[in-house]
């Protein structure tokens, strides 16, 4: 009887795990099903967001290159000729010899089939819809003046973009200013020479064409040189159109060059932003011209801009008005100084025009009035020259 009731309650206890255990291998299987399906649902959630996303990319990219496509048609009267990337390759040999690099990308020496050379600036990716591309394009598309870099031709081509330039044999004014080996190859009146082209070029482009320029990098690098050493701007990409009746520009944000860049453009309560804004940058171009041809920096304990203008503006003064010679600097070189601490003004409205800039550059110095020391302050409401 006892014999019975044991192999009954082992009986029981087999069967209750036996269930027990099914029960936990059905739980398992339908945990793992239920996984199998979430991780399936997630897999392909993830793999339909990533087809809508990459159909919204190329949607923009197409959307991007037929308004591109669109601002070229519209001022196809204006743009130079349309170069593919194979025809650029074959003009550079494959890109072989690099004339310079910036943070543009890199320019490179080119032969046209018609045997003119070229400078292929290639650009380094692009940047949203190609503003800066477009800008350089349709705007010195506008131009045609002695002081202004010709462009031949642009490359679009996905994402590859370039732009052809007339070839400038002695290269950028930067490497005249600041390198000790070239420095002798310019005198003071070759530099006058080209500080009155420059400002012929930017008078073009502010007063000449149909539609105003504002450059906005007006520096010795963008400033080219070629075989007579005559200057020519080039590099419009931060360059804004404007109607000639427009005074001032509205701007969103600040552009230029550190160290350039006129006060009003980064703060308006210096003023509104004008052509007077590519004077200002002239000027410090002006300014640098003439420290980096004398030995202004061994006469400075300090070597910021801020010191040498003022150490500028102290030697002129008392050199002007005293007539005694307190700095090492010739007639040519005082005159250019003058201009440039004219043009730095900080108010706008003291700065002169391009035409006056010319003017003052042909003139004796002591026809030139000293201007006020330039200083960083809100701008006073006194005018010395017209807008």
């Amino acid at each position: 009887m006892d014999n019975r009731i044991g192999s009954t309650c082992h009986k029981c206890t087999c069967n209750l795990a036996l269930k027990v255990f099914t029960l936990c291998f059905e739980i398992i299987g339908s945990l793992s099903a239920a996984a199998g399906v979430f991780f399936t649902c997630l897999v392909w959630i993830i793999y339909r967001r990533k087809q809508k996303l990459n159909l919204f990319i190329l949607q923009k990219h197409a959307q991007s290159k037929s308004n591109t496509e669109e601002i070229l048609r519209r001022y196809q009267s204006l743009t130079p000729k349309r170069y593919s990337y194979s025809d650029l390759k074959k003009a550079t040999r494959c890109f072989k010899e690099k004339l310079g690099e910036g943070g543009y990308g890199k320019v490179f020496k080119g032969t046209l089939p018609d045997g003119r050379m070229v400078a292929v600036k290639l650009l380094k990716g692009s940047k949203g819809n190609g503003e800066e591309f477009l800008n350089e394009v349709t705007s010195i598309g506008r131009t045609s003046h002695v002081n202004i870099a010709s462009l031949l031709g642009f490359c679009l081509q996905g994402s590859k973009r370039a732009l052809v330039y007339e070839y400038m044999a002695n290269g950028s004014l930067e490497k005249y200013i600041y390198s000790e080996s070239l420095k002798s190859a310019l005198g003071w009146e070759q530099l006058r020479k080209i500080a009155i082209g420059i400002a012929r070029g930017l008078e073009y482009l502010h007063q000449g064409c149909s539609t105003r320029i504002i450059h906005f990098d007006i520096k010795p690098h963008n400033i080219l040189l070629d075989e007579d050493f005559c200057p020519k701007i080039a590099d419009f990409g931060l360059a804004k159109l404007c109607n000639l009746k427009d005074s001032a520009l509205s701007m969103a944000d600040a552009r230029g060059t550190i160290g350039f860049i006129a006060p009003e453009v980064f703060y308006r309560g210096f003023g509104v932003v004008s052509t007077k804004s590519d004077v200002y940058s002239y000027g410090m171009m002006i300014l640098q011209m003439v420290r980096g041809r004398t030995n202004a920096k061994e006469n400075t304990d300090n070597s910021s801009e801020a010191y040498f203008t003022n150490w500028i503006y102290d030697c002129l003064v008392k050199d002007l008005q005293s007539h005694e010679v307190t700095c090492d600097l010739e007639e040519t070189a005082k005159k250019m100084a003058v201009v440039g601490l004219w043009c730095i003004q900080m108010a706008p409205i003291n700065r002169p025009s391009m035409s006056t800039v010319t003017e003052m550059l042909e003139k004796n110095i002591d026809e030139l009035e000293i201007p006020p020391k330039p200083f960083l302050s809100c701008p006073s409401p006194q005018s010395h020259f017209s807008s």
